[in-house]
Order: structure tokens, then sequence, then C-alpha cells
């Protein structure tokens, strides 16, 4: 399975708690943390499936209108990121951040 990287960079941390909230309740996902460039630039970082990160994103994109002055700066998915991006940049996947990436089990539908 490849292992994707998913940022949405936004403006302000209410957004930025807002875009990652929705996108760990979104799909099957890794939050893997914050980067605070300058000037309130916020990029929330995330990890799984290509697919779980794709409908993550998209999640997250759509949280932004929820917040009073949300501001969306950019987004992006690395399908597959190279071992360079690993060991320069703050992406990993630890052990201590694995166990929050655990399936969204729904309940049986009411009629059988």
């Amino acid at each position: 399975m490849a292992v994707a990287l998913g940022m949405v960079e936004v403006l302000g941390i209410p957004t930025a708690l807002e875009v990652a909230d929705a996108m760990c309740k979104g799909a099957s996902v890794t939050l893997v943390g914050f980067e605070n460039t300058d000037l309130g630039r916020i990029t929330v970082l995330i990890r799984g499936a290509v697919a779980e990160v794709e409908v993550a994103v998209q999640a997250g994109l759509a949280a932004i209108a929820q917040v009073n002055g949300g501001e969306l700066l950019s987004h992006h998915i690395i399908a597959q990121p190279h071992d360079n991006l690993e060991a320069a940049l703050p992406i990993c996947r630890s052990a201590d951040l694995r166990t929050f990436a655990q399936p969204i089990r729904f309940p049986p539908p009411l009629s059988a």
C-alpha cells in the first residue's frame, strides 16, 4: 500500500484545527502534524492510503467554510513521497501516531 502525504495550507489556527478535525473524521488517515511558517500560514499534514488521503483532503477543504474568516491558501497530495522527503521533513508516521489510524466503523442498518 502506498502511503500518501496530504497537505492543506490555511490561514490561522482555528481554520487549521477545523481542517485537521474534518480530515481525521472524514477518512482513515493519521494526522502527522502542523507546520507553521509565517504570518499565520499553517499547513496540516496527514498520511494514509492514497484513496483515504484524497477523501480526507476534500473533507478538510469543505470544512474551511465552517470557520469565520477561514481562508485556503493551498492544498496538494503526493501519492508516494520519496525516501529523501521522509528523512528530511517531519512527515513520518511514528508508532505513537499509528495508534490513531483505526478504520471507521459504521453501525449496522436499522432494518435487516
